[in-house]
């Protein structure tokens, strides 16, 4: 299967301000992860869907590709549905979804949740990794729960499974997961998950990915063991961001 993947960036994000123009190691936030995504050579090729002009331009400065895509889209995934349904990408059979502010993104998960879609095991991928006590305690880590086959069950910013026994937390250890935002999706299955409408479960714990589960669509969860470095949604997680970029380019790692 031909892989196409997209990576959403919009300019009016409310916690950091014109966040994919940020700056990481001098050089913009989602400039960063196109290189990034590029780089991994999981997807045959790879298009930034944006609504500003401005992160065009600065993208436009490298060799990447991009789609000016409509600014009242309510989710990444409508964006991203919008520009793979261009005639110009017609011939991609999976689309891959990775989020314009993850940086250090694995690639681990991105080809694991994308091998579950190509395989033909699922309509629909993602990915996870071991979820850490202060994943579990927070709201803002989210959390999943699978089926023996790998199928998502239910995502939650609660922590599930919920442990009612204190005897039980070595069992919930083993299997609690904290969910990576990367998607992957047939043709078929995009379509169908942009068409649906907006699900309570999904207004009520702010999370787009239970939409498709509460409409019976099959999402696989590749896990992964490496603990996901997290996305750029604040001043302190820049901060972060490009402390660690510092990091990385003196040893001469890659992230």
């Amino acid at each position: 299967m031909k892989t196409l993947a997209v990576i959403p960036a919009r300019l009016g994000a409310s916690r950091l301000p014109r966040k994919p123009l940020r700056l990481i190691g001098g050089v913009p936030l989602v400039v960063r992860v196109w290189e990034r995504v590029s780089a991994m050579r999981v997807a045959d090729e790879v298009v930034v869907a944006t609504d500003s002009d401005e992160i065009a331009d600065a993208l436009r400065r490298t060799d990447a590709t991009v789609v000016l895509t409509d600014p009242t889209h309510p989710s990444g995934t409508d964006r991203v549905a919008e520009a793979a349904a261009l005639p110009r990408y017609a011939r991609f059979d999976a689309i891959v979804n990775v989020q314009g502010d993850e940086p250090f993104v694995s690639e681990t998960a991105v080809r694991g949740a994308t091998d579950l879609v190509t395989s033909g095991r699922f309509p629909l991928g993602t990915a996870a990794a071991p979820a850490t006590a202060r994943i579990m305690d927070s709201s803002h880590g989210v959390k999943v729960v699978t089926a023996d086959d790998g199928r998502a069950l239910y995502f939650s910013r609660a922590p599930i499974p919920w442990l009612r026994d204190p005897a039980d937390a070595a069992a919930r250890d083993r299997i609690a997961r904290q969910h990576i935002g990367v998607y992957a999706y047939t043709r078929d299955a995009l379509a169908a998950w942009v068409a649906l409408p907006q699900h309570p479960l999904e207004q009520i714990e702010r999370l787009e990915q239970l939409r498709p589960l509460a409409a019976g669509l099959a999402m696989g969860v590749a896990t992964v063991s490496e603990l996901p470095i997290g996305g750029v949604d604040t001043e302190d997680d820049l901060a972060r961001a490009n402390a660690r970029w510092l990091e990385l380019s003196a040893s001469g790692r890659d992230a």
